[in-house]
């Protein structure tokens, strides 16, 4: 039997000022041919090591938006989603420093602002989410808003 009770945080316990971490995940060339193969963005800066060498990053670096969607999961993985979250509704996203071959990553997402909408049976949540290396740097950061489910 499988059990379908959700596990994630209701929207009445989504609290302002509640912060989630997560754990690391480490960056593979892997992670960069695998993303240009399923997105078609097979710019060199990512897939060409030796064109990568003239650029200002020196090497090649992880695509924006492979960082972003790893923060998505990451953020999953913690379980606070998990069968609460109606829809994720908007982003906005600033990319602030290239995530390169090795680096590992981990995600921290914070409640920002709360919006309860009871005639879709719960609210909207605007978390701040950034996005670190592991040298603590942000690599990217923005907010994230969320419809979520009501407890009742």
């Amino acid at each position: 039997m499988t059990d379908t009770r959700p596990r994630g945080l209701y929207f009445e316990e989504m609290q302002v000022g509640n912060e989630l971490s997560s754990q690391g995940r480490t960056i593979t060339e892997t992670d960069l041919v695998s993303f240009a193969g399923l997105t078609g963005d097979t710019n060199p800066m990512h897939t060409d090591a030796e064109y990568a060498k003239t650029t200002q990053f020196g090497e090649r670096v992880a695509h924006g938006m492979l960082g972003l969607s790893y923060a998505v999961g990451l953020a999953w993985q913690l379980g606070f989603m998990i069968g609460t979250v109606i829809a994720f509704t908007g982003l906005e996203w600033k990319f602030k420093a290239p995530v390169k071959i090795g680096d590992t990553i981990h995600m921290t997402a914070k409640v920002k602002q709360t919006k309860e909408m009871k005639a879709v049976g719960g609210g909207f949540v605007v978390f701040e989410v950034r996005l670190f290396n592991q040298r603590d740097e942000v690599t990217g950061q923005g907010e994230w808003t969320v419809l979520v489910k009501s407890k009742a």
